[in-house]
């Protein structure tokens, strides 16, 4: 497809992304002003639209998004969940091992400026910072539902979870195939061993024995 055509694409996911962010930004507000919500999406946005992203994209957002709202019926505050997400993966450098805590940080520093309460504000934080581990507290709803929503590709259909698999090897190019073996493979068996992949009772039953296949899978698949 060339950029002529796809552009009219890419632009109406954003139009239909900035009015998510709209959607989830004003409820968290709780009734405070705040400036023009626009200008903060764009700047999300172009983060998502990086070239160095080919899973971490706007695609990536939007699935998560999707899955927040699927689950979002356990969650104590679904819209800081939602804004949880838009943050999560905001700052993404392959090579560095602190994004999280980078995409945290930005948090706090871009959600008073928009009018957020400090309350929600430090709960979106806690949140993105939890996406390190994906290992919520017992009870944690909202951490349960940002994890479980952020795992979601793992119980995709064999053709999207290859497709996944094949975008992250891409986005860590620059490493030489034995030690990605070896390290991807370390991840896998790190989700393998945790007693439970999904947290919410949606998640449990939904997605949990079809991840588990697909981590099974590649690990195998790995090792040849």
């Amino acid at each position: 497809m060339d950029d002529d055509t796809a552009r009219p694409d890419r632009h109406g996911a954003d139009d239909a992304l900035r009015g998510r962010w709209r959607d989830c930004l004003v409820p968290a507000q709780r009734g405070a002003d705040g400036p023009d919500p626009l200008p903060y999406a764009d700047n999300l946005l172009a983060r998502w639209a990086e070239p160095q992203r080919k899973y971490h994209t706007a695609a990536h957002l939007t699935a998560v998004l999707d899955r927040v709202d699927t689950l979002a019926g356990h969650a104590a505050d679904p819209d800081a969940v939602r804004l949880a997400a838009w943050f999560h993966d905001a700052v993404y450098r392959p090579d560095r091992s602190e994004n999280e805590e980078r995409s945290a940080v930005l948090a706090e520093r871009a959600l008073p400026e928009a009018g957020v309460p400090a309350g929600t504000t430090a709960e979106v934080a806690r949140l993105v910072r939890l996406t390190v581990t994906h290992d919520p507290a017992d009870g944690d709803s909202n951490g349960e539902v940002l994890c479980d929503a952020d795992l979601a590709i793992l119980a995709s259909s064999p053709k999207e979870y290859a497709r996944y698999a094949a975008q992250v090897r891409e986005e860590y190019g620059f490493v030489p195939d034995e030690a990605f073996r070896e390290g991807r493979a370390a991840v896998l068996r790190q989700l393998l061993e945790l007693p439970r992949l999904f947290r919410t009772p949606y998640g449990a039953a939904e997605w949990e024995p079809r991840a588990r296949h697909n981590l099974l899978t590649e690990l195998e698949l790995l090792a040849r």
